[in-house]
């Protein structure tokens, strides 16, 4: 799927989506493919994350660096519950956790970059 937006948001942008993994445009014009992703204001990064059951703010550092007003949690294929642990530990920091599938979290992400809310995504694979 190809994901397109009116009002380009400021850093990285996923632009589609499918078997490969999320097709992401950084800031500096370059272009990547990522079957795992986190993404910042300002970066894109491939991820390797560990199963969602396991998932910690450990396993996210990478992301919760700035101010932040809550993490997209993509959840693979099918929307899954974050493990509790994590969501009470971002939430002690003041960080919400939204969670759903990451079809809907890459869509989610051009969206409210584009209203240049504070958020940071962590998108598991489309397929295991």
């Amino acid at each position: 799927m190809r994901v397109d937006r009116d009002r380009p948001a400021a850093g990285p942008l996923v632009r589609g989506f499918g078997a490969g993994g999320f097709k992401v445009d950084a800031p500096d014009g370059t272009m990547g493919v990522y079957p795992a992703l986190l993404l910042t204001a300002t970066r894109a990064d491939g991820w390797s994350p560990p199963e969602l059951a396991a998932l910690d703010d450990a396993a996210l550092a990478p992301i919760l660096a700035g101010p932040l007003e809550f993490i997209l949690i993509g959840t693979g294929a099918e929307l899954r519950r974050a493990p509790r642990a994590l969501v009470a530990a971002l939430e002690a920091r003041g960080i919400g956790v939204e969670t759903m599938d990451s079809r809907a979290a890459a869509r989610a992400w051009g969206i409210l970059r584009a209203e240049d809310r504070q958020i940071a995504a962590a998108l598991y694979p489309l397929e295991a």
